[in-house]
């Protein structure tokens, strides 16, 4: 699951992103199912844990915005909280695909997916610390004549 809390926060793109964002919510899927009864893995096996990832970030990657353009309506009436729903939606095709990974109801998938959600976003705290950078003025160019006796944070009214 996804969550962004900055427009400032840069994600890591690329097939080594996609890698690193697996990992991540491997790691983060283990732990969750350690906490949450209604939701197991047969086995608990480390592979099938992979596997429940990278299928819950293909479906997260491409039926999520689909689900969220048709529920569109809806997300707007309950300003955003529908999205929740999508959320258990995704982890229920999952548990669907992934024969090992089971789901025992609805709720369940719900609460899955807000505990994957925070497990996510503090297992990728430390990478968003190290990669963080200062942002500095933007630094004039030559050719900017109207911008005589301002600053680069000034606004013009």
């Amino acid at each position: 699951m996804k969550i962004t809390v900055s427009n400032y926060q840069k994600r890591q793109s690329g097939p080594m992103g996609f890698v690193m964002r697996t990992i991540v919510l491997t790691l983060a899927i283990i732990i969750a199912i350690r906490i949450l009864p209604g939701v197991r893995i047969e086995g608990g096996s480390v592979a099938v844990a992979l596997m429940t990832a990278l299928v819950i970030s293909l479906l997260d990657n491409f039926i999520r915005p689909i689900l969220i353009f048709i529920t569109l309506p809806f997300t707007l009436l309950s300003m955003g909280l529908f999205i929740f729903i999508i959320n258990a939606l995704i982890i229920e095709m999952a548990a669907a695909i992934v024969g090992p990974f089971q789901v025992d109801s609805f709720g369940n998938a719900l609460l899955f997916s807000l505990i994957i959600t925070l497990l996510n976003y503090l297992l990728e705290l430390p990478s968003k610390w190290l990669n963080k950078t200062e942002y500095q003025p933007r630094q004039r160019r030559s050719n900017d004549i109207d911008d005589e006796g301002f600053t680069p944070y000034e606004e013009v009214e």
